[in-house]
């Protein structure tokens, strides 16, 4: 269902500005609803819970991403940015689910990963082939220090160098998350060019917004080894004191000040589509400056978000000071805040109140009552929390990695039980990717009130 911008793209009732205030549901695909028995979620399962999620007087759903991918990550090293994963559906799945939403007075907006691609995408497989094809440029490449060691001191967030070398060019690329991530490199105007046109693609297909995957990653700086931090602390990505990331201060890796320009390129584009939205994720050291640059002006991203609510710190202390500082730098940016999402731990057993409910609607009380727009994890309206996956069940590179020191993202990827008594907890008739634990079983849905 190709839909034409400007005159046709749906606006709703609400207006242009929907997303001022507004209460974004996230939907992890893989983990709402499996619609054909093979344990794992898809598009067509989201359209069955539809009036599920309309019941709860949200604006808009986010979908987390859902394109052709190897799912080193999940989805987040995309292969092919124009089409569905077979696993999830179709395209003309997806232009149902659109159509669907927007009946029910839903937007709809959906995870663009714009810092890096797979290492299975075709731009990737073509640059690294030699220094001088027509897309060698495509990816941040360096030589080697005279040693053969890595071109910087750059660390992965997923920890260790942040390099990787490639035998086809006798060089390295920078991959800031895991190997078979390598990020684009926005330096080539090229670059910026074809992205806006994946972004446009999306537009045309009725596209309400985007949600901006680590959008201050895009643009590196100058290949220069990042200082140490004087002291080691618990980093704004839930990296712990033992992942050398959180070792230096980020100084050249990201958040640079040419990633303004593609924002304010990526935002003249949105403004061609009255009535869509963008949110930006923002991992940074000073992230709620950040959001306050990214936002202004309305010029740049619409709203941000960043990790300063998503960490364990749940004292009144803390909030208090964090949001007393944005208020007072946000000027006339807007923020969207989040207590919860796919890469941390459950609200519920992060800021200790497990079975605790009335404790719980106090946290999302706080959370609606800010100034700003809101972002809710699936399962949050339900008190879910944080599944304990055992060793041999994990999927996530990361968990297996660095067992049993974890980021747990598994474990909050679990899926969203829909009735109770169920071993899936009515997600699949097959076997779910993830187990249903039975804490989470009986906070279901559809179970006793």
């Amino acid at each position: 269902m190709m839909q034409t911008p400007s005159t046709s793209h749906y606006v709703g009732s609400q207006g242009a500005d929907w997303w001022r205030g507004a209460v974004i549901y996230q939907i992890y695909p893989r983990s709402f609803m499996d619609s054909n028995g093979d344990g794992i979620g898809d598009l067509k399962g989201v359209i069955d819970k539809l009036d599920y999620i309309a019941s709860l007087n949200v604006d808009a759903i986010w979908l987390s991403p859902f394109f052709t991918s190897p799912m080193k990550d999940f989805g987040y090293d995309i292969s092919n940015y124009r089409d569905v994963d077979p696993m999830f559906g179709t395209l003309e799945d997806f232009d149902r689910l659109v159509e669907a939403a927007h009946a029910r007075g839903l937007k709809v907006t959906i995870d663009q990963v714009m810092s890096h691609t797979s290492d299975q995408h075709a731009w990737f497989e073509e640059s690294r082939q030699s220094r001088d094809n027509p897309k060698a440029d495509w990816y941040v490449w360096a030589d080697p220090k005279p040693d053969g060691a890595p071109p910087t001191n750059w660390q992965s967030v997923f920890g260790g160098s942040a390099w990787q070398w490639d035998t086809r060019r006798c060089q390295y690329y920078l991959h800031n998350f895991l190997a078979s991530q390598p990020d684009l490199n926005f330096r080539t105007p090229a670059v910026v060019d074809a992205m806006l046109e994946e972004v446009r693609f999306w537009l045309e297909r009725g596209v309400d917004g985007f949600r901006l995957d680590a959008v201050n990653f895009c643009t590196h700086g100058e290949l220069k080894d990042n200082p140490p931090r004087q002291e080691i602390i618990e980093s704004f990505l839930g990296v712990r004191p033992d992942n050398p990331y959180g070792y230096q201060l980020h100084q050249y890796d990201k958040t640079q000040p040419e990633n303004l320009l593609f924002l304010e390129r990526l935002r003249a584009l949105l403004d061609e589509y009255p009535g869509t939205t963008s949110v930006g994720e923002v991992g940074d050291d000073d992230a709620l400056g950040v959001m306050a640059e990214y936002s202004q002006g309305g010029k740049r991203l619409h709203m941000c978000y960043s990790f300063n609510l998503l960490t364990d710190k749940a004292d009144p202390g803390y909030l208090h000071e964090t949001l007393t500082e944005m208020e007072a730098r946000i000027g006339d940016g807007w923020p969207c805040w989040a207590l919860g999402n796919h890469d941390v731990t459950r609200l519920a057993t992060r800021w200790q109140a497990e079975g605790q409910l009335e404790k719980l609607r106090l946290y999302l009380v706080f959370l609606f009552s800010q100034r700003g727009s809101v972002c809710l994890y699936q399962g949050e309206e339900l008190g879910l929390e944080q599944d304990d996956i055992p060793f041999e069940l994990l999927h996530d590179p990361e968990a297996i990695a660095n067992w049993p020191l974890t980021l747990s993202r598994d474990g909050v990827r679990t899926p969203i039980p829909w009735v109770e008594h169920d071993p899936t907890g009515g997600f699949s008739t097959g076997s779910p990717w993830l187990p249903v634990g039975e804490a989470n079983s009986r906070l279901s849905i559809h179970g006793p009130p």
